[in-house]
């Protein structure tokens, strides 16, 4: 099935199996995706993702985080969509919840998250908010 943003079917699905309480979500792969999924992971939205390879595209399988029965994402929104592309400079790089949430930006020099844009001095495509 073609998918005409890949990014948004990512952060649904994972959104998605957090709110059925699945142990893991899997993800059609991409470099793109790979660098979400370790963005999660360093920032501890997750508990681990793998790359399984099955002759194809490959499979991210994502270990989803709970502490207790509450999990740990409490919200995914996707900010820049194929309609309606969001771009900001490294001075006005968005927030999140005051700096309690992650801001994914992709950037010249790579996918990161907004403090490591901040402190890189590079602005970028602003992908999706995490909180």
């Amino acid at each position: 099935m073609q998918v005409t943003d890949p990014i948004a079917d990512m952060l649904t699905r994972i959104r998605n199996a957090g709110t059925a309480k699945h142990n893991t979500v899997d993800i059609p792969s991409s470099n793109m995706k790979k660098a979400i999924a370790e963005i999660l992971l360093e920032e501890g939205y997750v508990k681990n993702y793998q790359i399984i390879n099955d002759g194809g595209q490959g499979v991210i399988r994502v270990t989803l985080k709970y502490n207790g029965s509450v999990r740990a994402i409490a919200g995914l929104r996707r900010v820049s969509k194929p309609g309606l592309r969001v771009y900001a400079g490294a001075s006005e790089l968005p927030k999140v919840l005051r700096g309690l949430g992650v801001a994914i930006i992709s950037t010249s020099r790579g996918v990161m998250t907004d403090k490591k844009a901040r402190a890189a001095n590079v602005g970028g495509e602003v992908l999706a908010f995490v909180w």
